[in-house]
């Protein structure tokens, strides 16, 4: 990374150097000049602060666009393409998205010595959550509950696509490790493929933690993963990640954006990882907080996603075991981000013991045992 790195979003309240460096109009014109339907002069009005890429605003002639730069380690053309595959079978079932642009080789995809690149028009609508953190909560039960029946929408619109699970070795977030028989030894696995992981959980006693916190809600979830059909999902279902047709707090989603994470997993994983970014705000529990769940945002995107795909008792009660160990594969795989990509043992630490672990024990305290009574009291309304 050079010394032209700019400030975003962390994995807390405060804002932090980006892991990567800011596109500078040099690499702007250096990208356009391989998209000749967008050449002429350009400017950069706005840095996305998102933190696993370098993101940009760009406005040009024909319009404002998105150019994003991936570190090869982390997104591969190959690996990248994954992802826009998926858009494009979304795009073509009706689903509000966009599609990355195709440069003088045909690609969407554009790769530049340790760079990988892609293009994005300005999707449409109001980006009223610019600005917020994972894990804040949404301004109305109005934009929860459109979130929901757009979530529904493109669960919809990704049936029928029929890709493997990614490549991609980081940064992807579904439940491929959790979901075995034996999970431990699919982690352990996992471990020994991965030198970074491995250097990292080294100094953790990881395999006793994942034994006494992790292994009584797998218990819990393994019957029940049998009865999910796989589908491609979204997996970062936040409401930075939607666009809005208007200001109000009964504004309908417009557009989604960023299918960065996305991969094969099944519905409810979608479904469960929506309500753990949108109405938990976990960020309180670094102030000393007791981190609340909105229930009544909980129950907005409920609704607003059963209204199109209904919700049975039996799907209620996945979620329920689902939520606790959500984010086991995620958060490993952000380790070995943060571990052996970006470097950062003071992230990857967050990863462990605020993600990892914290998460999973939030759901052992009130709070977190008053948000699975409550999903629970729903399924019994429905039995």
């Amino acid at each position: 990374m050079s010394a032209a790195a700019h400030i975003g979003h962390g994995l807390g309240l405060e804002p932090v150097s980006s892991d990567w460096p800011a596109l500078q109009q040099a690499d702007v014109e250096q990208v356009l000049a391989h998209f000749p339907q967008l050449l002429g002069a350009s400017s950069i009005d706005w840095h996305s602060p998102r933190p696993f890429a370098a993101a940009a605003r760009v406005v040009c002639a024909q319009g404002a666009f998105f150019i994003k730069r991936h570190h090869r380690r982390v997104r591969e053309a190959s690996w990248l393409l994954e992802e826009h595959r998926f858009v494009e079978h979304l795009a073509e079932r009706g689903a509000a998205v966009v599609q990355p642009l195709r440069g003088s080789t045909g690609s969407t995809v554009l790769a530049l010595g340790d760079w990988t690149y892609e293009v994005l028009p300005a999707a449409p609508g109001h980006d009223l959550y610019r600005n917020a953190l994972s894990w804040t909560p949404f301004l109305s039960t109005g934009h929860a509950h459109s979130a929901g029946q757009a979530l529904a929408a493109l669960h919809r619109a990704a049936e029928g696509f029929e890709a493997p699970r990614r490549a991609t070795p980081v940064l992807l977030a579904n439940l491929h490790l959790f979901a075995q028989h034996d999970p431990l030894a699919a982690i352990s696995g996992a471990v020994r493929a991965q030198p970074a992981l491995a250097d990292y959980l080294a100094a953790q006693d990881w395999l006793r933690t994942l034994q006494e916190l992790h292994l009584p809600f797998h218990r819990e979830l393994l019957p029940r993963l049998a009865q999910q059909q796989t589908l491609w999902t979204h997996n970062d279902w936040h409401a930075s990640n939607l666009l809005w047709r208007d200001d109000s707090a009964t504004a309908e989603v417009a557009s989604v954006l960023d299918f960065g994470l996305s991969d094969r997993t099944f519905a409810l994983f979608d479904l469960a990882t929506a309500l753990e970014r949108n109405c938990v705000p976990w960020l309180e529990l670094d102030h000393g907080g007791r981190a609340a769940a909105d229930l009544d945002g909980v129950d907005a995107l409920l609704a607003g996603y059963a209204s199109v795909r209904p919700l049975s008792r039996d799907d209620l009660l996945t979620l329920v075991a689902l939520l606790p160990v959500l984010h086991v594969d995620f958060a490993l795989s952000e380790i070995a981000y943060f571990h052996g990509i970006v470097g950062s043992r003071a992230s990857a630490d967050v990863a462990y013991h605020a993600f990892l672990v914290g998460h999973t024990e939030w759901f052992r305290r009130a709070e977190g045992v008053r948000l699975l009574d409550h999903l629970r009291a729903l399924a019994r309304q429905r039995a």
